[in-house]
């Protein structure tokens, strides 16, 4: 297996599991990933799933050789490695302990929260090879870190740490090394106490309005909280206030 996909309570854990070649990217990492991504997708039972990657390096990016071999490497539907381009409403942690460079950058990008380790570090460096970042790492890093610096990491190539990382806002939480995906375990539970349709209300509305206009925020927020008004998840959460007791949520 390319990708390791298991359950762990409500939280799905899926590995790169190619540590000898640096879990790089092969059609084979994109067409499993893919496949585990429907299935948690579509399992009412996870709410939030966890990327890591096996060995000392969370993902090297694309598999150059089979690339040289005039091999495919995505998916039509999930792009490169069956995720970057993947719509989807529940929230992926990037578990980084090691680096995260080309390609493993732009994985870790197109997850929501990261927890990485200080083994950890992160970089676009294609154009050392004649090659540019165009699975959404020119776009996303400018969003996550000050435009400044994710311009020098495109044009030099060079990757920055993870107390950088953490310091411009691209890392969520930083852990010792081995760490990684204990603490966004950790992250996964915190998110998984909460009602799970608002969570993935909230997450589509605050992607939906990160670039809107006023006018639209405020639509795409009245309209989420009027979808929550329709749940049953709705009116177990006061239900629980009153009862001095822990909410259980159906999300539905």
């Amino acid at each position: 297996m390319a990708v390791d996909f298991r359950k762990e309570g409500r939280v799905a854990v899926f590995t790169l599991n190619r540590p000898e070649a640096r879990n790089a990217v092969n059609e084979e990492v994109s067409t499993e990933m893919e496949n585990h991504l429907d299935v948690f997708e579509a399992d009412p039972d996870l709410w939030v799933g966890v990327i890591a990657g096996e060995g000392p390096v969370f993902c090297a990016g694309a598999d150059l050789k089979a690339i040289a071999e005039g091999r495919n490497i995505s998916t039509e539907r999930g792009g490169f490695a069956g995720l970057v381009q993947r719509d989807r409403v529940k929230p992926l942690i990037a578990a980084v302990d090691g680096p995260a460079l080309a390609g493993g950058l732009e994985v870790v990008l197109s997850c929501d929260l990261v927890v990485a380790s200080t083994a950890s570090r992160f970089g676009i460096p294609e154009v050392k090879r004649s090659l540019i970042a165009a699975a959404g790492g020119l776009f996303r890093l400018p969003r996550a870190v000050p435009w400044n610096i994710a311009m020098e990491m495109a044009l030099t190539g060079d990757p920055i740490t993870v107390e950088q990382a953490h310091h411009f806002g691209l890392v969520n939480q930083v852990v010792q090394p081995g760490e990684a995906l204990t603490g966004a375990l950790a992250m996964a539970e915190r998110i998984s106490v909460n009602a799970p349709l608002a969570v993935r209300k909230s997450r589509e509305v605050m992607i939906a309005s990160r670039f809107a206009d006023d006018a639209t925020a405020w639509r795409l927020s009245t309209e989420g909280i009027a979808a929550m008004f329709k749940t049953e998840d709705f009116a177990e959460g006061p239900r629980a206030f009153i009862e001095k007791r822990a909410p259980v949520w159906k999300g539905r």
